[in-house]
């Protein structure tokens, strides 16, 4: 296993010599800025490296008895929706914003989404586009038979989990809710690509569960299938919700599929965990 910082360097693309003439200014020390730490590990499941990227939180180092629930966050590499998602879940847990409890985040890195977020297709437009699909299955069992249980055992983690995955990682979460619903007790779920194999998840019989689960799905003004199959969705999940769910749906008409996810999850987080606190 490896392990590195999350480092966002301060420099300056021009010396500190042409920095002083200019300016008058004289830089006295540059340091890196972290906002959490890189872990890279070999997964027997998957028969690969895999890297994690965790955001932890203000006071985790300084108190060493607390507990914290964890965000595992799909599509989580530096360069896809950590950084943002990461900083969101700092603001909203902040003292004076107090929307969610102090959390660690685990973004995911994608190595092949569109065969880990996939389970088998019959379509064969899905299997042209998509010729390494159906592997979700496997996924799956690396999120739950490896990840989870390095995260507990690396980090101070309560009980309280969350899966928050966009497009086909909302597909993903979905699969995960129908067939694995334990797994978390917050889903996430935004502009979920349930067109997957014509719309076969949505067919489907969710597995019952027995503990509480929020579920929030969101979609942007992305088009008839997008939008009907999240509404769909919701809808389904209406039918045969019990006292243990609690069901939010938002349609962010302003925003479409490229930038639904940041005020989704915004949304989500002031929904799930606001109605928690009341």
């Amino acid at each position: 296993m490896n392990a590195t910082r999350i480092v966002f360097p301060l420099a300056i693309l021009i010396s500190s010599h042409a920095l002083q003439a200019q300016t008058g200014v004289t830089i006295d020390r540059k340091t890196d800025f972290s906002i959490g730490e890189t872990v890279t590990f070999r997964s027997a499941t998957l028969q690969e490296d895999r890297t994690i990227n965790v955001y932890l939180p203000n006071g985790y180092h300084s108190d060493s008895l607390k507990r914290y629930p964890v965000i595992y966050l799909l599509d989580g590499s530096a360069d896809e929706d950590f950084i943002h998602i990461a900083g969101l879940v700092q603001f909203c847990s902040f003292s004076w914003i107090n929307m969610i409890p102090e959390s660690i985040v685990v973004g995911i890195a994608n190595v092949d989404r569109k065969r880990d977020f996939t389970f088998p297709t019959r379509n064969t437009q899905d299997k042209s586009d998509f010729p390494t699909t159906g592997g979700s299955e496997n996924f799956i069992r690396f999120l739950e038979t490896e990840l989870q249980p390095f995260i507990d055992q690396m980090y101070r983690t309560d009980s309280v989990r969350t899966i928050i995955g966009q497009s086909l990682g909302g597909l993903l979460a979905t699969e995960i809710l129908f067939r694995k619903p334990n797994m978390f007790d917050h889903y996430i779920i935004v502009s979920p690509s349930l067109w997957w194999d014509d719309e076969s998840l949505l067919t489907r019989t969710p597995v019952p569960y027995t503990t509480p689960k929020s579920v929030y799905i969101g979609v942007g003004k992305e088009g008839a299938v997008m939008e009907g199959d999240a509404e769909a969705l919701y809808k389904k999940l209406q039918q045969g919700a019990s006292d243990q769910t609690r069901l939010f749906y938002k349609f962010l008409e302003q925003q479409n599929h490229g930038d639904a996810l940041h005020l989704a999850v915004y949304d989500s987080f002031e929904k799930i965990f606001g109605e928690m606190k009341k």
